[in-house]
């Protein structure tokens, strides 16, 4: 089961390079195993027992099975995570010719590492909107081949690159896509019809507008001189949505479940698909009885924020509070911050611990130190939409926000299992 289930993350990262393409896998597999697809357009008609799922801006992705219990009875458990990650954004008019190079501008979208995107063998993906036939229409593409690559300066050029360099996003990220030969000029809208072209087999009158990211070609892979480890890119957070879609397919009927997978959650989650917009509380109202039924089914409820947690590093020990290291392999981590950066209480955390002990999971717990700052997730951004009570936990991992992430082999299994037991309670706190 481990490397069954290890294998199919590595396939659903090399699927999804955007938050785009994530959305459209997960969507893909939740149709496969029966769920229908409800348009927010439409007028919707739901029944216990029934399996659905809802896309809003293509970017985020919210999954429900209803129960053969009542959900005013018995509550309903949610799942969350976030399909977006931190990486490089071609601006609007990216056009850089210097020095012969044809180059794209980028900007930085959310907190990343940029060190690790020099000298990486980078590919093209995204949404396109065009123009065909006089209709606005839009479509996923994805250039799949290494197309570009950000070239480190020789260190004989920098001689403080092992020294603290700074890097300048502006001046120094921009990708060589290729050579230009004068006065052969760049034109970035025409790479685009071409790749329109070539992956969907017509042409577009005119792009209108993108929104597109460089990834990492490498594909993940199991390494390790024991395979121990998973190493990445978009580990954070893909590999919560990933469990989250493996229990929610392995859980049975009997009560409501829920797996949302929110974008934005790297640049701070306030959009219309964001943890910090309606989406989720839209959705589950058109769902769920109203008025007075409907707080009493979410004070009923629980919601488990899956979103990676910091493994203790071999060579940055320092960095943890020398009581909560967690470790790669030793399951999922109970986050806990006092200032209300993750939305775990006593009893969402020991309801948690309770699940793991039951299904022989190992569990951690993790706080920072406390003359260090401490990251958010989505966790109090939906209870404070929401008023649900929450739980946040994640799998270990190194490298976190780098173009390549590092977590435990083992820990998806065990991940997947506890969620899987936490759909199929028949008891919340």
């Amino acid at each position: 089961m481990r490397e069954d289930l290890n294998q199919g993350l590595i396939d659903f990262l090399k699927a999804s390079p955007t938050p785009f393409h994530a959305t459209a896998s997960l969507a893909l597999r939740l149709e496969a195993a029966g769920f229908q697809h409800l348009d927010e357009r439409a007028s919707w008609y739901t029944e216990a027992g029934g399996r659905y799922y809802v896309t809003r801006n293509d970017s985020s992705i919210i999954a429900f099975k209803l129960g053969k219990r009542s959900p005013l009875e018995g509550g309903i458990r949610l799942v969350g995570a976030h399909t977006d990650s931190p990486c490089l954004r071609v601006k609007p008019q990216p056009e850089l010719q210097r020095q012969g190079f044809f180059q794209l501008g980028v900007e930085v979208y959310g907190g990343a590492l940029l060190a690790p995107w020099f000298d990486r063998d980078l590919s093209l993906a995204g949404r396109v909107t065009y123009r065909r036939d006089g209709k606005v229409e839009s479509q996923l593409i994805d250039f799949e081949h290494p197309i570009a690559v950000i070239p480190n300066l020789a260190i004989h050029l920098n001689r403080e690159a092992n020294s603290g360099w700074a890097i300048n996003p502006q001046n120094e990220l921009p990708p060589i896509l290729a050579q230009l030969a004068d006065p052969e000029a760049a034109d970035f809208r025409a790479l685009i019809t071409e790749q329109l072209a070539r992956q969907h087999d017509f042409s577009a009158d005119a792009v209108l507008d993108y929104e597109l990211s460089f990834y990492d070609t490498q594909n993940a892979a199991v390494i390790g001189l024991n395979g121990d480890f998973i190493a990445g890119a978009r580990l954070d957070n893909l590999l919560s949505c990933y469990a989250g879609l493996q229990a929610l397919l392995a859980a049975p009927d009997v009560e409501s479940c829920v797996l949302v997978c929110n974008d934005h959650e790297e640049v701070g989650s306030s959009s219309a698909c964001g943890a910090d917009g309606p989406m989720l509380e839209q959705v589950l109202r058109r769902v769920l009885s109203e008025g007075d039924a409907f707080v009493r089914t979410i004070q009923r409820s629980l919601l488990v924020s899956a979103d990676n947690a910091h493994a203790v590093h071999p060579n940055y020990a320092d960095r943890h509070d020398e009581n909560h290291g967690p470790k790669l392999n030793a399951g999922p981590v109970i986050k806990i911050n006092s200032n209300q950066r993750y939305a775990t209480n006593s009893e969402t955390a020991g309801f948690f611990r309770h699940l793991c002990l039951e299904n022989e999971v190992p569990v951690q717990s993790f706080v920072t130190r406390s003359d260090m700052g401490c990251g958010s997730t989505i966790g109090p951004i939906t209870a404070s939409q929401l008023g649900v009570r929450t739980v946040d936990i994640g799998l270990p991992t190194f490298a976190m926000h780098s173009i390549r992430e590092l977590a435990g082999s083992h820990d998806l299994a065990h991940l997947v299992k506890v969620l899987t037991a936490f759909y199929a309670s028949a008891e919340l706190p």
